[in-house]
């Protein structure tokens, strides 16, 4: 995700300051106020996936479908989303699936209000709550809308801030618990994607854990592609399929005469349900 919403030289910026896939209801004990409904069984993908800035084209994704990727990552909507997304339709995500890819649904919601830049939608102390519904529902309104149905994740992303600001990291917390908690209202798995130094930890370390996500994918750029042996926090936290991690970004690589610049990330999480 190293140039999907900020330049490559504020990510680091940013950056420095601050297999198979299996059904299965792995990380549900995780996450909160899921008991009231009868939740659609998990989808879990376990393996080597990929996150692009914008959705490569069907004729792309046949040709990239050698193995060594099984999933891909694509950004269904966010007012901070940073690429045209011409390829994700309906039928886009109906065709990839049946070429056995699985899909991997992030959205790029507002950011916090001490992040440095300007991004088209911040959060503030008074309106995160609000606001984290706003973007929830709208979130789980473009995820239907592309054929990822009730019981699919969405992933939340938060770029890198400081989270030493109390007040800050207070107006985070309240947006994300209100998102991940309208999330599950409708049905959708609670997913977020964040900084291992920050943002990520800020989610991983937090005291009040009601209603904050049940899947965590963290950005450690270390070239492991691994959920484990790299893994930040505590041995027991998310574990039973709920952990992503982002090892490597700005990757070119080529695959049956289509190049596509890519983040890879090692794998072991819920994805889309589709079809």
């Amino acid at each position: 995700m190293a140039e999907h919403r900020q330049s490559k030289k504020r990510r680091h910026i940013a950056w420095g300051v601050a297999g198979a896939a299996v059904v299965a209801g792995g990380g549900i004990a995780a996450q909160q106020s899921m008991a009231a409904t009868a939740w659609p069984a998990q989808k879990t993908f376990t393996g080597r996936a990929f996150d692009a800035c914008t959705a490569p084209s069907a004729a792309a994704m046949k040709a990239w479908h050698t193995g060594f990727y099984g999933a891909a990552a694509v950004y269904i909507g966010g007012k901070n989303r940073g690429c045209a997304q011409p390829n994700l339709t309906a039928s886009w995500v109906k065709s990839v699936n049946s070429m056995g890819w699985k899909l991997i649904p992030i959205y790029v919601g507002a950011q916090p209000p001490c992040q440095t830049g300007s991004n088209p939608e911040k959060m503030t102390a008074a309106n995160a709550a609000s606001l984290g519904v706003t973007d929830a529902t709208d979130a789980v309104a473009k995820a239907s809308a592309l054929g990822m149905k009730a019981g699919s994740p969405v992933y939340l992303d938060m770029e890198p801030y400081d989270i030493t600001n109390k007040a800050c990291n207070d107006a985070v917390l309240t947006y994300v618990s209100s998102f991940s908690k309208t999330l599950r209202a409708k049905t959708y798995r609670s997913g977020y994607y964040g900084f291992s130094s920050s943002s990520a930890k800020a989610i991983a370390t937090a005291t009040n854990r009601t209603d904050l996500p049940g899947n965590l994918w963290y950005a450690l750029w270390d070239k492991q592609n691994t959920t484990t042996a790299d893994w930040p926090w505590g041995s027991t936290q998310y574990t039973d399929h709920s952990r992503g991690h982002q090892y490597m970004v700005n990757s070119k690589e080529s695959r049956g005469g289509y190049t596509i610049t890519v983040d890879r990330d090692a794998w072991d999480a819920p994805v889309a349900i589709v079809g």
